[in-house]
């Protein structure tokens, strides 16, 4: 494998997968010779206790050094919060803080930051997102700059050391879910998945990669139909219809404290969008949320853990 991958891969390198799972293995991918700069966007509002840990997080424990980083200020009032992202703007020159007054809108508000990034690398991270491994930014850059590839995804964890996020499975709970949810950090998932690198259909925007150049081809993310809610899903399969190849790899490891920002679909109102968020990703993508490639017919689409029906 190791001499293939020489000889058709310049730069690239083969090496034993995670922790040497039997024959597994990794290609490590070269970062182009100017490492290209990334614009990382952090939609926010107030809730500085989540947002401080996520920036400073990123800011002190990111090996690769060429990124901005956007936080989207959606209309915060905290004075804590406001004082937070004036210093940390100061005192680090790649922090931008860009204001945007519109109700919450996920969609657009990553596209209003992805209108002022200066990155040829377009990252949607979470404010809830912290880094674990230095190596995380350099290895999703890595994989992004491929010319197949279109997004990148990373293994997310809850702050009890389960798995969050280990792509996306379609057709799960009707629409899409999380792979191997809520196992243990070192399991090794459905025939090792856990530790590989591998193609899926899609992957969470709660930290995402993809080259700019391709999230403006695909017109970006749907701010009409899905304000909230799979938009991320509905993006990665856009960008998998123009002929890119989603990936998610194990090699970027963050805590991911979902959704604490924004909080549950427990009103009517919530839940009237929601269901109106189903029902356009039912009608735009049904056939293909009812057969992912990336996932055996024979597992069950109704819980995440790789089960047969």
């Amino acid at each position: 494998m190791a001499s293939h991958v020489e000889k058709h891969h310049r730069g690239a390198v083969a090496e034993h997968g995670h922790y040497h799972y039997p024959n597994t293995y990794r290609v490590c991918w070269p970062i182009p010779a100017t490492p290209p700069l990334v614009s990382l966007l952090i939609p926010t509002r107030d809730r500085v206790e989540i947002l401080k840990p996520c920036v400073d997080a990123i800011l002190d424990r990111t090996d690769y050094q060429n990124f901005e980083l956007l936080i989207l200020d959606n209309g915060s009032t905290c004075s804590d919060t406001l004082a937070y992202m004036d210093a940390v703007a100061k005192r680090d020159e790649r922090v931008r803080v860009l204001p945007w007054s519109e109700p919450f809108n996920y969609s657009a508000i990553n596209n209003f930051g992805a209108q002022h990034a200066k990155g040829e690398i377009i990252g949607l991270v979470n404010n809830d997102i912290e880094p674990i491994n230095p190596e995380w930014l350099t290895e999703m850059v890595s994989q992004v700059c491929r010319p197949e590839i279109g997004c990148v995804g990373a293994k997310l964890y809850y702050p009890n050391d389960t798995i969050q996020h280990a792509g996306v499975i379609l057709g799960i709970g009707g629409v899409a879910g999380h792979a191997h949810k809520y196992f243990t950090r070192n399991a090794s998932g459905y025939f090792t998945r856990l530790h590989l690198v591998q193609n899926m259909s899609a992957v969470t925007a709660a930290c995402l990669l993809v080259r700019k150049s391709v999230f403006e081809q695909v017109k970006g993310l749907n701010e009409n139909e899905l304000t909230v809610a799979f938009n991320d899903v509905d993006f990665c399969l856009k960008v998998r219809e123009a002929g890119y190849r989603n990936l998610w790899t194990p090699y970027a490891e963050l805590y991911h404290h979902e959704s604490i920002s924004r909080g549950a679909d427990d009103n009517s109102k919530k839940r009237s969008r929601a269901s109106k968020e189903v029902t356009y990703m039912r009608a735009t993508w049904g056939k293909r949320l009812d057969c992912d490639p990336a996932y055996n017919p024979n597992l069950t689409l109704v819980h995440e853990d790789f089960s047969l029906r």
